[in-house]
């Protein structure tokens, strides 16, 4: 996820400029492997994420669909997926990872249609769209049941079960321990590697 970003409003030649996007007119924008989500009605464009961002992101894709396929639980998919958390209001997402369990199978499609179960940021001092209060408060209100946040200078995850206010606990966990997951039980979190470190000299946004 990301604090830096363009914001962009949609308009055509029949639009005022003031009017912003709807989430058809963006489903229907040419694809792009940039970050694009849309907050609101107003598009918001990143830059792609750096290379050690994306490493954590592939670790913790294998570690999940790994657990997730051996006992048949669902479907775990990466960033670029498009989240409709809510088609009327305009807000589409991209978690670097979420997960929809078997029960919910039918909320996926070209895009997801609802909350998925389980979404996963991986935060870095070059991360992809929006501050992190503002999402996690999106996945609470909307339904998502955990938000699973990995931190590259910290070196640590912290595990938040959500409800409709918003965090309704927040557990921190290292790498290489099993995650304190009532969604997904059992999964072992990647440790933090070289690889995936950041400078401490450089903050975190969110």
């Amino acid at each position: 996820m990301a604090v830096a970003h363009r914001d962009v409003t949609y308009k055509t030649r029949k639009r005022r400029k003031d009017v912003a996007m709807t989430t058809g007119e963006y489903l229907g924008t040419p694809e792009t492997l940039l970050p694009a989500e849309l907050a609101y009605g107003v598009m918001r464009v990143a830059d792609a994420p750096a290379v050690r961002h994306q490493r954590m992101v592939g670790d913790l894709f294998k570690a999940l669909d790994a657990h997730v396929a051996r006992y048949g639980l669902g479907e775990v998919l990466l960033a670029p997926t498009d989240v409709i958390l809510d088609y009327d209001s305009a807000l589409v997402v991209q978690p670097d990872l979420l997960f929809v369990s078997s029960e919910r199978a039918d909320i996926v499609a070209d895009n997801v249609h609802g909350a998925p179960d389980l979404v996963v940021e991986v935060l870095s001092p070059h991360p992809r769209i929006g501050k992190l209060d503002e999402r996690v408060g999106w996945f609470a209100k909307y339904g998502v049941r955990e938000c699973w946040l990995a931190d590259l200078r910290e070196r640590r995850y912290s595990i938040l079960s959500l409800g409709p206010r918003g965090v309704l606990n927040r557990q921190l966990c290292s790498g290489g321990g099993v995650a304190p997951s009532t969604v997904l039980p059992g999964v072992t979190l990647p440790e933090f590697s070289a690889g995936h470190s950041f400078p401490r000299r450089e903050s975190l946004e969110g």
